[in-house]
């Protein structure tokens, strides 16, 4: 039987993650090397839609370029040697971290070859770069193939591109149209299509020019043809001894309790909410200092403080709330996950949202523990350690948690950007595990609100710039009725049901409340993750689920 472009894409990913895990587990591995052409193969046959003309043997993918640019630290298409680390006492030294744009992590140069990427979040988080790695080591082969002739002689566009990158290094100008027109041949792609991308990375706050990253991925390519100079990945020794222990979680989790456990909040009702770090943070406390009546006053208020309008209330709101039971926890664990807490009882109006009106007791009264997004596996990590007991001085003290809520960025399948999506069960890409539940969230409860709302199945992906179109359409065209796809969904509740189905730490029929909104459509052109944010598309749907997330717990 002839298998399906579906099939052989699953089995491409199958690949990459045994031999991603074979050779975290060897320690180190030359890109282009053997092992490193197993990866540069299953990338090819799986072509994620991410990362566009990849398959091309001479375009340049630049918007994937771009995309990944901004999760990698700055130079680090320079070095000849990267170095995945746990955190490892680095912070404390002189050297200077380079933090990512998009991806919050503490990165160091140690020289002009050496680059140390401090890895914090867990396997899904090693995947993914190695991923990005294996992309940007793709692309640099086309450069060396279009710098060169077929008897290996350098071409003029790369030694006029060579004069134009010392220039641009030294501070001197030079004519950037001229140097887009010999880049133009480097990347094989039309001189408009250069200038475009010339002007995108120009913009980016995280990279480098186009002209210096071309030069420098081509530069190594070519040093590791003619010379032998082999680039290498390696992994540090406590990284690998780490990954899989909690180590980070656990850290992370312990301090939550342990501010819970000294405002004596422990033993009250909490509800744990995975989002982002303003949603809750302004829903709750705008109504409380500005009087706000219903759900279309808040929003104008949160527009206001998300395009930073001359006069909004942000800082107004942080500042009140501060004073009235909001506690600030950010991350000191490493895990890049910052946290809330915030008790109820100490809010001066009897109503959490216009409309839901409060315990007058107040040791009944709500403590919410927020959390910001998790990546991957880490949702796992995180989520287990918290739902366990306290661990007092004298007894373990497990925490009443009433309720799990989660709001995140997805992949949809069917509508557009700033869509809805509400599942009823996770499906792990690539395993037989699936996790259907009960979701107290309804499609109905977002109907009228002028946004797309879809509900079905989520797929846990393995990883978002391994999708492409064919395992994409089969996942939403097959009877799995899949609306979306995203990293974390399946993690989290796996870690809810151990503790409430099985360990016990938590009440067996724990609250779930599950909703995303669609930060992009990988089956769109021109509306994958790498065609940009999502801006001011995302804080409607943002606001609306976290508003209807605690009018469903307390209505």
């Amino acid at each position: 039987m002839k298998r399906t472009r579906a099939q052989e894409s699953r089995a491409a990913i199958e690949r990459m993650y045994i031999t991603m895990r074979h050779l975290f587990t060897r320690g180190s591995y030359k890109p282009m090397g053997i092992s490193g052409e197993s990866l540069v193969s299953a990338l090819m046959v799986l072509s994620p839609e991410i990362y566009g003309t990849v398959t091309d043997p001479e375009k340049l993918e630049l918007d994937g370029l771009l995309y990944v640019m901004e999760r990698l630290p700055r130079g680090i298409e320079e070095c000849r040697f990267v170095r995945l680390i746990s955190r490892e006492g680095y912070e404390t030294s002189h050297l200077q971290p380079l933090v990512p744009a998009k991806r919050k992590r503490n990165c160091y140069r140690l020289d002009e070859q050496v680059m140390y990427v401090e890895m914090t979040r867990g396997r899904s988080d090693i995947y993914d770069i190695l991923t990005h790695l294996t992309f940007l080591y793709i692309e640099s082969r086309k450069i060396l193939r279009n710098s060169t002739d077929p008897k290996g002689k350098i071409s003029q566009n790369w030694i006029m591109l060579e004069e134009l990158v010392k220039k641009e290094a030294s501070g001197e100008t030079f004519e950037k149209e001229a140097a887009s027109a010999y880049l133009s041949h480097l990347i094989g792609r039309t001189y408009e299509e250069t200038i475009a991308a010339v002007d995108k990375f120009e913009k980016s706050a995280n990279s480098n020019s186009l002209f210096s990253i071309v030069y420098h991925m081509g530069r190594l390519a070519l040093d590791e043809s003619a010379k032998n100079l082999d680039r290498e990945i390696s992994f540090s020794a406590t990284l690998r001894e780490r990954v899989g222990h909690h180590v980070y979680g656990e850290l992370w989790a312990r301090r939550i309790k342990l501010v819970l456990d000294e405002h004596q909040l422990i033993k009250r009702p909490i509800h744990v909410i995975s989002a982002n770090l303003h949603s809750v943070l302004n829903t709750i406390y705008a109504p409380q200092l500005l009087g706000v009546k219903d759900y279309e006053s808040l929003e104008k208020i949160v527009m206001d403080i998300s395009v930073k309008a001359k006069g909004n209330k942000g800082k107004a709101i942080y500042d009140y709330a501060l004073k009235h039971g909001f506690i600030d926890l950010p991350d000191e664990s490493g895990t890049n996950i910052g946290a809330q807490i915030i008790d109820t009882a100490l809010l001066e109006k009897d109503e959490l949202i216009p409309g839901i009106k409060l315990p007058k007791e107040k040791e009944k009264r709500p403590v919410f523990v927020v959390m910001d997004y998790a990546f991957g596996e880490q949702a796992y990590e995180c989520f287990d350690e918290l739902l366990k007991p306290f661990k007092g001085s004298n007894k373990d003290i497990p925490l009443n948690v009433v309720s799990t809520s989660i709001m995140g960025k997805a992949g949809i399948l069917y509508g557009g950007k700033g869509d809805l999506m509400i599942p009823n069960s996770h499906i792990f890409e690539g395993t037989a595990d699936n996790y259907p539940f009960k979701n107290e969230l309804k499609k109905s409860d977002f109907e009228g609100y002028g946004l797309g709302v879809y509900q079905g199945s989520m797929i846990t992906v393995l990883g978002t710039s391994l999708q492409n179109r064919d395992i994409l359409t089969y996942f939403m065209e097959s009877s799995w009725n899949a609306v979306g796809l995203e990293m974390e969904g399946a993690h989290y509740q796996k870690a809810i049901q151990s503790a409430s189905k099985i360990r016990r730490s938590i009440r067996p029929n724990v609250k779930v409340l599950y909703a995303y909104y669609a930060s992009d459509n990988p089956l769109e052109t021109g509306s994958t993750l790498a065609s940009g944010a999502l801006g001011m598309e995302g804080v409607r749907p943002t606001y609306l689920i976290t508003y209807k997330i605690l009018e469903k717990l307390f209505k």
